[in-house]
């Protein structure tokens, strides 16, 4: 995409957007602006060098951990959900389609463990709570409808830990821990204590029977540039996006052992436009290291104009299909290193985009999205709806 388009699209959304993508814009804004001096040789570009056009020397070579695995067609299950009534629900769409995969909370979106756990080195810093009374039995449910198990793990955004060791996030000036709009915390991505235990809450799940580790919020907060010389935090000199990649990676150098797959959740603009300065996501980066990326490519989450569509939320054929290409221009140049590219989709109508901006989302949308991926040549996908109500009758 152009430059100047670029920048034009990102300040529309800017002023258009709302929620996490729309504060999302700022950081891609911000990169694109310092890295566009750079930009031919940004991984993935023209003009890259050999090393990042071809087989990267920092990883080790990709071999899937899961190589029997089916091609993943899951949902997302909150900790509520798993552990309720509404499981026998979903365990029905299940069965009753060609969905075949459930992505699990075990470690939620404040930070709470979403079991009870009576493993040490987890209760130094974690709080575990019993959303997911008998976690081994819901596992043997799983296994008896044969689910493909994924647990998901919200890395540092973590605001439950954040308030227990104020040392482990960012301080204000008035000593107070640091909190976005909506009241979250962050922990600091710099500090390998937080990352041990991440990896140990990953790999006790995978002693319940989970086969791969998805890992969300792998993120600086939204803004942070524009926050960071204002707040107290332990650091050194690396730079964002290599904090996070160096995370990302010694997840899947810890988890590999154990047969599991490492999967990362990244937000779906981050295949369009340069890296991600602010918030330290870099796409190339980050999928060299992981097994899966699942990019967020929700159509009410782009404004108009991406992918000369005027409406992305109206037209989720032209959005979906536009992302994946732009996803395909991004990974392609990693030859062998390319992970599994397994998007998020929406099942979920956007109704706080307005009047005339949104539709209501239903079969004729899903499938929309489903005929997109598959023209772009994408085999796997995740669909997201917070309360997990999702469209039965859809062409999975």
């Amino acid at each position: 995409m152009d430059i100047l388009l670029t920048v034009l699209l990102l300040l529309n959304h800017l002023f258009t957007g709302s929620g996490d993508e729309s504060a999302s814009a700022k950081q891609i804004l911000t990169a694109v602006v310092h890295n566009n001096a750079g930009a031919e040789n940004q991984p993935g570009s023209a003009s890259s060098g050999a090393a990042e056009q071809g087989q990267p020397s920092n990883v080790l070579e990709k071999k899937d951990p899961q190589p029997d695995s089916p091609k993943i067609k899951g949902i997302y299950v909150t900790a509520h959900s798993a552990g309720g009534s509404r499981m026998s629900k979903l365990l029905d769409l299940l069965d009753k389609t060609e969905l075949n995969s459930m992505v699990i909370d075990i470690k939620d979106d404040n930070g709470y463990i979403t079991y009870p756990t009576d493993n040490s080195e987890l209760l130094k810093l974690g709080t575990p709570q019993k959303y997911i009374r008998d976690l081994p039995a819901t596992m043997k449910r799983l296994q008896e409808h044969d689910v493909y198990p994924i647990a998901r793990i919200v890395v540092f955004k973590d605001t439950v830990l954040a308030r227990k060791h104020p040392n482990m996030s960012y301080v204000t000036s008035n000593g107070k821990v640091w909190e976005n709009g909506k009241g979250d915390s962050f922990v600091n991505p710099y500090l390998k204590e937080v990352w041990d235990y991440n990896v140990q809450i990953a790999k006790e799940a995978v002693k319940f029977g989970f086969k791969e580790i998805q890992f969300d919020y792998v993120r600086f907060p939204e803004g942070f540039e524009k926050k960071e010389a204002s707040l107290k935090f332990e650091k050194t000199d690396e730079k964002r996006v290599d904090v996070i990649a160096d995370f990302v990676k010694y997840a899947r150098e810890q988890l590999e052992p154990l047969g599991v797959r490492v999967s990362v959740d990244i937000f779906g603009y981050a295949a369009s436009v340069p890296a991600a300065e602010g918030i330290g996501q870099d796409f190339v980066k980050i999928s060299k290291q992981v097994d899966v990326i699942s990019p967020m490519v929700y159509p009410s989450h782009y404004s108009t104009g991406w992918f000369d569509v005027k409406e992305p939320d109206m037209n989720p054929y032209a959005t979906i299909k536009g992302a994946m290409e732009d996803t395909h221009k991004k990974l392609t140049p990693l030859g062998s290193y390319t992970p599994v590219i397994r998007p998020w989709i929406q099942d979920f109508t956007a109704s706080w985009l307005g009047k005339g901006h949104y539709i209501k989302y239903g079969k004729p949308q899903i499938d929309a999205q489903l005929k997109a991926l598959k023209d772009t040549n994408i085999e796997e996908y995740l669909l997201w709806n917070a309360n997990n109500n999702y469209t039965p009758d859809a062409n999975y």
